[in-house]
């Protein structure tokens, strides 16, 4: 084994380094192959990173920032265009980047010119060129000189009402005496002012209205700048004046305007129309939303000042209601020119009020393959409120080979079914309507039913659910409460020999925990907060950027106050029952915090750190397994199979039941980068485990112990490949064990020094980024 992987590792290295030589093979006489360009800096305040995107001409790509891969597929092509063979590697592969001062020239005066921006009027960017046979390393030396410092700021605004509004705000400003003369700073500034003042009811205000002048002390570098903020013209050749406020006039709504036929209002066919607290509704046959809906989501107030931020909260909340595909606000002049008055209308365009999809997925549950289906209807107005109605039936089949280690071989097969109603709005009683108004959030009621048969058991699982789900900050942020969830597992049929093996002669305590009947009212809250927003697609983002989990629940403490005011019985487990079903009781913390770090257009470094922990209490000494922690899988330590880590130094008996654990650690580091069309590829090292609170006979070693679990804290590493298709992303994950938890010391412990691809090798099929 050794020797075949010393074989393939020297193959690859031979390979590589005939690709190498041949990089200049398409490279004309007279010309030099653009090898590498970089970026020095005499001054640490003007990074190479910040400049880097005024490059011009950029090196061939590379993965993963070593190998200049498709530069070499391409010149492993042939001169005969006309074999198929040769196409297909052109196609494929990048042809060199040939060297062009021209470009060179260009990219060093717009480098000059960014960093005077910045205040360093004497910048200069000298482009330094090496040349070795037919490469060029290209190397930018920017010398930046003295910054420019604003010795005294001034404001010159002459409309009084405008400089009143401008000394309100002057905590917010940007501008103070001491800076930079940075002109990205002072146009930062100005789009400051514009967006106060829009908000102020400034309507035709903007930022060409604002400019600065900068006198300079001679033989020095100080500057005296003086912010201008011109009055208003209406017309070329009107007097000047002060900048007019708007107010609000009529506002009303179009419900039936569709956008996609033509923009002429002229075009807006209507044929009805209510007034409902003094706005205006308009039709066509029938208002298919309630007038409330409409009024409630409305931010624009008649008789009030022209907010820009109304406007914007306006949009977010009518781009919520299902109901509405589009909606477009327009604001009108009335005919009096002498008027201050700004008439808006509310164009809503109505979705399809009902769909039906089907959908069919693949399933893998621990190893084992099957299929699934699901039918889904969706109605998006229910009850003329924008209120979404989801019921979805499911059927999956896996061929399986029954719970592991039991020698049961037959097929599973699960039905389920789902309806879920969605309000667009907070409901809850005695609650002002001012704050389920700010509070802008949505109820959701939801029912499921799940029937599981394998060949040990017949399983069905029926929850009801009562949650609420707001975002905050143009979505940045998304909390979820669930104020009250029900989950009942009930357990109607049970082989007799199944039932005698494993849970009544082992007395595998967890086992038989998980196989009774169980009861779960359960609470919780959960947060995420992505700095990306809307930038977000498929976990890739376009810069760097973060993200922070955070959940908690807790289980069974009303019942368990109730069974203890009531003195109701316990069964001869010791548990308190309700009719007879005993309870769960825990409580369960997880963080999770993931950064992506943009190196260059093509690659970036992704890492994260997770844990959480699981509390059995007073009625329970068992977390359900449903709320049990797994290590290993696609999206855990990839090294490992799905359930097959864990816990501690616990080495699986072959019952997936007996590796799972209260506590859970994950850490990963992934390398990313662009292959070529709609490939991605990573290089990765995983490292986590999970861990129990109490030491189960069952699961010798998997305790977790201070002094202990750091030395069980399983590493893989590995590559990837991934297939973005925009919508979606499929991944293939190969990862090898590098330190096994299972072995205190010796050879098995490290197989990173002795690998085994048999025994060190788990292979991941998933879909969508691990984080």
């Amino acid at each position: 084994m050794k020797s075949g992987i010393r074989s393939t590792l020297c193959y690859i290295l031979v390979l590589l380094a005939l690709a190498s030589c041949s990089s200049t093979k398409y490279v004309p006489a007279g010309s030099y192959l653009l090898d590498d360009v970089r970026i020095r800096t005499d001054n640490d305040e003007v990074r190479p990173s910040d400049l880097a995107l005024y490059v011009r001409q950029n090196p061939n790509a590379k993965w993963f920032s070593l190998l200049k891969t498709q530069l070499y597929v391409y010149n492993w092509s042939g001169r005969d265009t006309t074999r198929w063979i040769n196409r297909v590697l052109r196609r494929l592969g990048d042809p060199p980047v040939i060297y062009n001062e021209q470009d060179a020239r260009r990219t060093a005066d717009e480098m000059a010119k960014a960093v005077r921006n910045m205040g360093y009027m004497s910048a200069t960017v000298t482009p330094h060129a090496e040349v070795k046979k037919k490469k060029l390393r290209l190397t930018y030396h920017v010398h930046t000189g003295l910054p420019y410092v604003v010795r005294t700021l001034r404001h010159d605004v002459p409309d009084e009402q405008v400089r009143a509004c401008l000394r309100q705000d002057s905590a917010s400003t940007l501008l103070h005496e001491g800076m930079y003369l940075d002109a990205n700073v002072l146009d930062a500034e100005r789009l400051r002012i514009v967006s106060l003042l829009l908000r102020q009811g400034y309507y035709k205000f903007n930022k060409d209205y604002i400019h600065y002048t900068a006198d300079t002390l001679r033989n020095s570098r100080e500057v005296d700048l003086t912010l201008h903020l011109d009055l208003y013209r209406r017309h070329e050749g009107d007097s000047l004046r002060a900048h007019p406020q708007y107010r609000l006039g009529n506002v009303s709504f179009i419900t039936d305007y569709n956008v996609l036929e033509t923009s002429m209002e002229r075009s807006i066919q209507v044929n009805d129309s209510l007034h409902y607290r003094g706005y205006p509704i308009y039709f066509k046959d029938r208002l298919y939303l309630r007038p409330r809906v409409l009024t409630d989501n409305l931010y624009l107030v008649p008789g009030q000042l022209y907010d820009e931020e109304d406007v914007q909260r306006t949009y977010t909340r009518f781009g919520r209601l299902q109901a509405l595909k589009y909606a477009n606000i327009r604001f009108f002049e009335p005919a009096r020119n002498d008027s201050c008055l700004l008439n808006a209308y509310v164009m809503l365009t109505r979705n399809k009020p009902q769909s039906i999809s089907f959908e069919v997925d693949g399933t893998n549950s621990a190893g084992d393959l099957g299929a699934g289906a699901s039918v889904s209807y969706t109605h998006r107005n229910l009850f003329r409120g924008s209120e979404s109605f989801l019921f979805k039936l499911r059927g999956a089949y896996e061929a399986v080979s029954g719970l592991q280690g039991t020698g049961y071989n037959q097929n599973y097969i699960e039905l389920g079914a789902e309806a879920t109603i969605n309000f667009p709005r907070f409901l809850f009683p005695f609650l002002s309507k001012d704050f389920t108004r700010r509070i802008s959030a949505s109820t959701e009621f939801g029912l499921q039913y799940n029937y599981q048969m394998r060949p040990e058991f017949t399983r069905i699982v029926a929850s009801a659910g009562w949650s609420y789900n707001w975002g905050m900050q143009r979505l940045r942020a998304q909390h979820r409460i669930d104020l009250l969830d029900i989950n009942y597992l009930y357990m109607p049929w049970m082989d007799e020999t199944f039932r005698q093996l494993y849970l009544e002669q082992e007395e595998n305590y967890i086992l038989k925990y998980n196989y009774e009947d169980r009861l779960i009212v359960r609470t919780g809250y959960s947060y995420v907060y992505n700095s990306a927003g809307r930038a977000l697609m498929n976990n890739a983002t376009l810069g760097n950027s973060y993200t922070v989990r955070f959940n908690v629940e807790s289980a069974g403490n009303i019942l368990y106050a109730l069974a203890k005011a009531t003195r109701m019985r316990r069964n001869k487990a010791g548990e308190y029952t309700l009719l007879g079903i005993p309870f769960a009781q825990y409580v369960k913390l997880d963080a999770d915090y993931a950064k992506n770090i943009v190196i260059d257009a093509r690659n970036s470094l992704a890492f994260h750190i997770g844990a959480g922990i699981a509390i059995p209490y007073g009625n329970a000494s068992v977390v359900p397994f449903e709320k049990r922690y797994f290590s290993g899988g696609a999206n855990s330590v990839r090294g490992w199979s799905v359930r097959d880590l864990g816990p501690g130094a616990f080495p699986g008996d072959n019952n997936f039941l007996n590796q799972s654990g209260d506590i859970k650690f994950d850490a990963s580091v992934e390398y990313r980068t662009r292959l070529f069309w709609k490939f991605r590829g990573a290089v990765f090292v995983d490292a986590g485990n999970i861990w129990t609170l109490r030491a189960y006979d069952e699961q010798p070693g998997g305790q977790f112990k201070f002094n202990q679990f750091y030395k069980q804290i399983a590493v893989a590493y590995g590559l990837g490949l991934r297939l973005d298709l925009d919508f979606f992303v499929l991944r293939f994950d190969g990862g090898m064990k590098a330190i096994n938890p299972v072995y205190e010391r010796g050879p098995l412990r490290y197989p990173i020094v002795h690998p085994d691809f048999r025994r060190d090798f788990a292979f991941h099929f998933a879909v969508g980024y691990p984080f």
